[in-house]
């Protein structure tokens, strides 16, 4: 492969290397926590980041809640450490969201590599594929980009998402409903002002880079590509794309902890049962694959084009082998002194009897139940104790005993 300026951990280098690429290695609040020590230039001390962030949000919480007399009783419906949803949302979520920051750097910092290993990208378009680089190093690093999400968690996920959808319509630690509006304890002043801002904050700075990366994989399938229709990955040669999906498990994990508060709450509390939530949790499950695996599909017509190329060539060049190979052995064309055992052309024709169903078995994207089963699992998993709330766990046993045994 040929050299390439690195990418500096400070900003973006004329030419950024494709082994260097990071989702995450990027951007103000990534300058910020290296000037605060809570992260070094390969994201390491993740440890240190979860529990300072943690502790700004959820610390004061306690703090005031005990103050005000809302730690375990008081007047409210629900008192702070009965509050399934808030210590899920920043002792689970949270520290998944960052967690999953790391895992995604390390798994994924070679994918465009790999383009480059596996010579998909022709050297008249390297120009495009260095341009698409570059303006995903650009997004990454936007101050305007986070200034902008900072904008959209207090305009529209603090004063409208939050206080008007997500807040409970009940008497809690951080709020009490009137007939006009609700009134914010002191606790509930941080949580909805510096507390629930940061975790959107965060959650939100996901999205956004899942965004650059879906316009990067976009840009990148607009490049004519050098597939490859006998590649025994049967994607052409795209087969490491599909390993992708297993980096954003983490962030899986943490959206199927966030709906799991919600819903505990709304079970423990208001007297809800899981079932009324299914159209919530099958929405929460579709929007990861869209936002994960869907991406990949942008690759289906280069891949479809590629096999049915490939099928017509080799179908050529198979219906010629075989004809001289009937000739040759069958219809008396060989030469008499040739011996038949030992001769290659048997094997000849099975390999190319085998190439050829490589071809056919082509897949027209890099997306199968493999890709597809680890975002559902993983969404799914924080939910599951849930079902509890719906039979005892004996039952549950037997239930599941039944349907194995």
């Amino acid at each position: 492969m040929t050299s390439r300026t690195l990418e500096s951990t400070g900003g973006l280098s004329s030419l950024p290397a494709p082994q260097d690429f990071s989702l995450v290695l990027g951007g103000p609040l990534f300058q910020l926590l290296r000037r605060a020590n809570l992260s070094d230039d390969a994201l390491a001390l993740v440890r240190r980041r979860i529990v300072v962030i943690a502790l700004i949000v959820w610390l004061p919480l306690l703090v005031l809640s005990t103050a005000e007399g809302q730690l375990l009783g008081g007047n409210v419906t629900i008192p702070f450490l009965r509050d399934l949803e808030v210590h899920v949302r920043f002792l689970v979520a949270l520290p998944l969201l960052i967690a999953a920051e790391l895992v995604v750097h390390r798994r994924m910092r070679t994918v465009l590599e790999g383009f480059l290993e596996r010579h998909l990208i022709p050297e008249r378009a390297m120009p495009r594929f260095d341009s698409a680089i570059a303006s995903a190093f650009r997004l990454r690093n936007s101050v305007l980009a986070e200034v902008l999400l900072i904008a959209v968690v207090y305009v529209v996920g603090i004063l409208i998402v939050w206080r008007q959808h997500i807040a409970l319509d009940t008497a809690t630690w951080y709020a009490t409903p009137s007939a006009d509006r609700s009134t914010l304890s002191l606790a509930g002043m941080w949580y909805g002002y510096v507390s629930l801002p940061i975790f959107q904050f965060l959650l939100l700075r996901w999205y956004f880079r899942l965004l650059i990366w879906n316009r990067m994989l976009w840009q990148v399938s607009r490049i004519e590509l050098s597939l490859v229709p006998t590649h025994p990955d049967r994607l052409g040669g795209l087969g490491f794309l599909a390993n992708t999906v297993y980096a954003f498990a983490l962030l899986a994990v943490a959206h199927g902890a966030l709906l799991a508060g919600t819903l505990a709450n709304r079970i423990f509390f208001l007297g809800a049962a899981l079932p009324e939530y299914k159209a919530e949790i099958a929405f929460v499950v579709l929007f990861l694959l869209c936002v994960v695996v869907a991406p990949l599909l942008v690759f289906a017509p280069q891949l479809a084009q590629t096999k049915r190329t490939g099928l017509r060539e080799y179908g050529k060049l198979a219906e010629r082998y075989v004809r001289e190979f009937d000739i040759k052995w069958l219809r008396g064309g060989a030469p008499a002194d040739e011996p038949f055992v030992g001769s290659g052309d048997i094997q000849s024709l099975a390999d190319l009897g085998n190439s050829y169903e490589v071809v056919r078995t082509m897949r027209v994207a890099p997306v199968t139940k493999e890709t597809i089963l680890p975002i559902v699992v993983a969404t799914l998993a924080p939910v599951a104790p849930l079902v509890l709330t719906m039979m005892p766990l004996e039952q549950l046993l037997k239930a599941l005993i039944g349907l194995l045994f």
